[in-house]
């Protein structure tokens, strides 16, 4: 189904890395208001096994999820948050052994039938975006901030995202409660 809108995008910080044995643990999750877009492109890597002048196989894997959100306003407090930033005294200030930690988005759209679709992505860092800002012309141009983060599945699970649709809105009240619910 096609969708038609996007809204309520979340944030959720990873406190405790996941590992082959244990599994990842979330901090609270923070709403940014005004996602404007977000594009989800996967890598994923193919390969073809040839023999007697024919493809005998095929296998492929996936790589890393890179991910582009556009939205409204981007708080320096979310900013300082997603990079491995410091705010002191209201300023963020950014050094260069700054490590962004890794989190997980969540967010929902709506399909032109009336259901709504609920996405998580459940392991991903964030990094540095290219920012262009211009002058006012004739006309009014926004200019929004785009951040960027390349997302990978767990190692404990192998789960890189969680989608489901649904028309009952008490899926939203579970599926922003947490990472892990839904």
């Amino acid at each position: 189904m096609a969708q038609i809108g996007l809204r309520n995008f979340y944030y959720a910080l990873m406190t405790t890395e996941d590992t082959a044995t244990t599994a990842a643990v979330y901090g609270a999750m923070k709403r940014i208001a005004g996602i404007n877009s977000i594009d989800i492109s996967p890598t994923v890597n193919t390969a073809t096994l040839y023999g007697d002048d024919m493809a005998l196989a095929t296998a492929s894997s996936l790589g890393e999820i890179s991910v582009t959100i556009d939205v409204a306003d981007l708080p320096l407090e979310d900013l300082a948050a997603l990079l491995g930033h410091t705010i002191t005294n209201g300023v963020m200030v950014s050094k260069g052994s700054d490590s962004a930690p890794y989190c997980a988005i969540a967010f929902e759209s709506e399909k032109h039938n009336g259901e709504t679709r609920y996405v998580k992505l459940l392991k991903g860092k964030f990094s540095e975006s290219q920012e262009t800002i211009n002058t006012r012309g004739d006309s009014i141009d926004y200019q929004v901030p785009q951040i960027t983060a390349n997302f990978v599945a767990r190692a404990n699970d192998s789960v890189w995202k969680k989608t489901t649709d649904s028309s009952d809105t008490t899926i939203a009240t579970s599926w922003y409660a947490s990472i892990e619910s839904a």
